[in-house]
């Protein structure tokens, strides 16, 4: 008898856990989402990728808004751009702000290139993200160790989801742009510690 066919995840939600599994919970677990001045940018920056479109430039065919699935994988997504330069898929996926090392889209980019492997029959040795604020390309190479990263978070969600666990709060450098902090509440994790900071002060003896 055949195996069962692996429940479908979102590509995205490969972003939020390599992020911050809390996030990816409260989103995919909770149902979870708010909006804020950097979701809002995304946004606005994706608006042209998202409409469905083909053009050839330069001998090269450009899909936008491309749907993604992997049956071996069990995933399902879009791609903002995918160029295909003789055949050979190279996925880009836009990112605002500046250039910088983004791991969470580097994730997320290689599991698309996973999804185009398997729904083209074509190696994707590579693919970029843009970075709308300064309106550069970073190349992302798809090697066996981004590889293997992303066949761990592609597990590590798989089991998030169905075990519909949802991680504490963290509170560290992540959660100041995340849209999710009224929900998430990360200043909780240190309310205790506080506490014990203001009653040891109430106690500590004057010279």
């Amino acid at each position: 008898m055949p195996d069962a066919p692996k429940p479908r995840l979102m590509i995205s939600a490969l972003e939020h856990y390599a992020y911050c599994p809390r996030q990816c919970a409260l989103i995919h677990v909770e149902q979870s989402y708010e909006e804020n001045v950097y979701t809002l940018r995304g946004n606005r920056d994706h608006r042209r990728a998202d409409e469905p479109e083909t053009e050839i430039r330069d001998d090269v065919r450009v899909e936008r808004a491309l749907p993604l699935y992997s049956d071996e994988w069990g995933l399902t997504g879009r791609a903002d751009v995918v160029e295909f330069d003789d055949g050979t898929p190279y996925p880009v996926e836009y990112k605002h702000g500046t250039t910088r090392r983004h791991e969470p889209g580097r994730i997320q980019l290689c599991a698309q290139a996973l999804c185009l492997e398997e729904m083209t029959g074509r190696s994707v040795p590579a693919g970029a993200l843009y970075h709308t604020k300064s309106h550069r390309r970073q190349e992302v190479a798809f090697g066996e160790q981004l590889r293997a990263d992303t066949r761990a978070v592609i597990d590590a969600v798989r089991t998030q989801l169905r075990k519909q666990t949802v991680p504490p709060p963290v509170n560290d450098d992540r959660c100041p742009p995340c849209s999710l902090q009224t929900v998430c509440m990360p200043d909780a994790v240190d309310t205790p510690a506080r506490q014990r900071r203001e009653t040891d002060r109430l106690f500590t003896a004057e010279e």
